[in-house]
């Protein structure tokens, strides 16, 4: 009899005797690096997402969605911090078993990894200073416009015609220029975007329309699809159980799950 087989005939006898209960997955089938240990990539600099709070400690979206996903899979989270651009990267090369920093479900990047269920749906918007005269997303047209560097944004501001396209490392530099009047509009996230004008008292607004909508997802290996079903589940019972709706309104007001999300590219 082989291995798989083995395994699938003891998992059914577990679930009749009901000791599913109190071990909630196999650690040995979710192809983590460190048996026990989910490591899960994040930025901490690209608020409500991740971030540090005043005792340097790190919270937002992704880090409360995350602990309460290793609590329900029966592992330790463990946070990598990685910048943006290098998480891609650094996930092909194994350096951490997820990519949880805050990313779009792109036909791209299905096919270079594994996507878990999408998450959140948001869309990218236009901030602007207040007095600008850009009212909509779609007036960035021959206007100078900011973006994340490596992000879907700076395409969208090329499709939406703008004049110059400048990338950035972080969202911080981008609106600081803005604020500065180096740039007429930056696009970013709609979630980042309300985050950053709420909490830093910025003198800015969101352009009415979207420039694009998304869905995120979190990246795997592609040779780790138990961890992927394993977190899918997790996530699928959060949703049903009100506990995501509890997380995102504590923490930004808004429930932003998708409707119909993009299902796992398995």
């Amino acid at each position: 009899m082989s291995q798989f087989r083995l395994t699938i005939i003891l998992r059914a006898a577990l679930v009749c005797l009901g000791l599913l209960a109190t071990q909630p997955t196999f650690a040995a089938d979710l192809e983590l690096n460190t048996p026990g240990v989910i490591t899960v990539s994040t930025e901490g600099t690209f608020p409500p997402f991740s971030m540090r709070d005043k005792n340097g400690d790190l919270v937002g979206i992704e880090i409360s969605l995350w602990k309460e996903i290793a609590k329900r899979l029966g592992l330790k989270y463990e946070p990598v911090i990685i910048k943006w651009e290098s998480t891609l990267v650094g996930l092909k090369a194994g350096q951490f078993d997820v990519m949880g920093t805050t990313m779009d479900v792109t036909e791209e990047r299905q096919k270079q990894i594994l996507y878990s269920d999408a998450w959140l749906q948001s869309g990218g918007i236009v901030m602007v200073q207040k007095n600008s005269p850009i009212k909509t997303a779609d007036q960035i047209k021959g206007k100078t416009v900011g973006a994340l560097v490596a992000s879907t944004y700076i395409e969208a501001a090329k499709k939406y015609g703008a004049g110059d396209v400048k990338s950035y490392k972080s969202e911080p530099e981008a609106y600081q220029d803005l604020v500065n009047g180096n740039v007429d509009g930056v696009i970013t996230d709609q979630v980042a975007g309300a985050w950053a004008i709420k909490t830093s008292n910025l003198p800015l607004r969101i352009a009415e329309g979207y420039v694009s909508t998304v869905q995120k997802g979190w990246g795997f290996q592609k040779n780790r699809p138990n961890l992927v079903h394993a977190v899918d589940k997790a996530l699928a019972d959060m949703i049903a159980d009100g506990t995501y709706d509890g997380i995102l309104t504590g923490l930004i007001g808004i429930s932003p799950k998708p409707e119909k999300p993009i299902r796992s590219n398995f």
